[in-house]
């Protein structure tokens, strides 16, 4: 018989005590991760805040509708253009811009000139629309009367906003365009293009290439002289040159009608130098030309260049303008006369014309001497 132990009364289990810094410390942790989940909810949402208003200015929503003007200058860096984008009110971020230019080399495809642009345009649309091959790139219809100079049609050009007088001259001095007839005139000089920007009536992009606007001139010059071109050979007695010079006279010297009368006195004082002129051309227009433009004076026949005519025989340096088709054509084919002298009646603003130097003066003194033209 096995032994029994007494009964005792039995202790109570005492639970383990949990310590007050422990019970903090899960405290703390449900609180932080509470407030994790909040800023991740808060960060969310601002992050989708930003996010909408980026959106907004890249795709071009809820912006109030403006139309602008942009010109893109050919010296302009991407940087200013987003600039001028900015100051336009186009787009609210220029840092955007700059991101989406990065990835889409919107640097490459933005092209010089000027657009006009609005709001409802996205980043996307906007390079599109400042590229060369835009329908929002502004034009100008731009008449280049017969007779201006070169530094006249380049102002010109300027003042309507095509390109500038300075890149003008820049291009026609240095850059060497693929025409035949053009190889023997020397760069350096952009006067070697005068008498070859034919007058006409253009339409220029605003802010176009400088190369591209004297191009289409010297374009137009190739086409209407194409029927003509060959027959100048190192044989002919005049060259192209020599053509071109003559006709800028004859276009600067007429009275509008008589052309081809005006190129038989500049023939018959070049081929008979022992008569009348005995050589010099006497052309006043030359004088005018050296002069910038201001009625000659007796002091501008002593002006020593080989454009006064009045001072060197023969033809001058070059031509002093550019000549239209009329006038060309009058130097191709020059009536035949025996005319040496013309003067400008006052009254009927139309030129008479003489064989001798008596029949001149007489002419001079009944029209008066600021008449005496040639």
């Amino acid at each position: 018989m096995s032994e029994q132990r007494p009964n005792t009364p039995q202790q109570p289990q005492r639970r383990p005590r949990v310590s007050r810094n422990k019970s903090k410390t899960r405290r703390s942790k449900a609180a932080g991760a509470l407030l994790y989940v909040l800023f991740i909810v808060g960060m969310s949402a601002v992050l989708a805040t930003v996010g909408w208003i980026w959106a907004n200015d890249l795709l071009a929503l809820n912006k109030e509708y403006t139309s602008v003007i942009v010109t893109v200058g050919n010296d302009e860096s991407f940087g200013e253009v987003v600039d001028n984008l900015k100051d336009e009110g186009l787009i609210e971020y220029k840092f955007l811009f700059h991101l989406y230019g990065l990835f889409s080399n919107a640097d490459d495809k933005i092209t010089p000139g000027t657009y006009e642009l609005n709001t409802d345009m996205d980043y996307r649309a906007l390079v599109t629309n400042m590229s060369s091959s835009s329908s929002t790139r502004q034009t100008i219809d731009i008449t280049i009367p017969e007779g201006y100079t070169i530094d006249q049609t380049f102002q010109l050009l300027e003042e309507k906003g095509v390109t500038t007088a300075e890149q003008l001259q820049d291009m026609s001095a240095n850059w060497d365009y693929n025409f035949t007839w053009l190889k023997s005139l020397p760069l350096g000089d952009y006067h070697r293009l005068e008498g070859y920007l034919f007058p006409d009536t253009y339409t220029f992009y605003l802010g176009e290439d400088p190369k591209y606007v004297l191009n289409k001139m010297l374009v137009n010059f190739e086409s209407k002289m194409g029927d003509y071109l060959d027959q100048f050979t190192e044989e002919s007695q005049y060259s192209l040159h020599d053509i071109v010079t003559i006709a800028s006279m004859i276009e600067k010297e007429t009275d509008g009608e008589d052309y081809s009368k005006i190129a038989s006195v500049i023939y018959n004082r070049l081929k008979n130098t022992s008569a009348e002129t005995q050589g010099y051309l006497q052309i006043d227009a030359t004088l005018v030309y050296l002069n910038g433009g201001k009625t000659p004076s007796e002091a501008d026949k002593s002006i020593d260049s080989p454009y006064n005519t009045y001072l060197y025989k023969g033809l001058p340096a070059g031509p002093i303008s550019n000549p239209g088709m009329k006038a060309l054509y009058a130097a191709i084919k020059p009536e035949n006369t025996s005319y040496y002298y013309y003067v400008l009646n006052p009254d009927t603003k139309k030129h008479e014309f003489t064989k001798t130097y008596a029949q001149h003066q007489v002419l001079v003194e009944k029209y008066g001497t600021a008449n005496e033209e040639g």
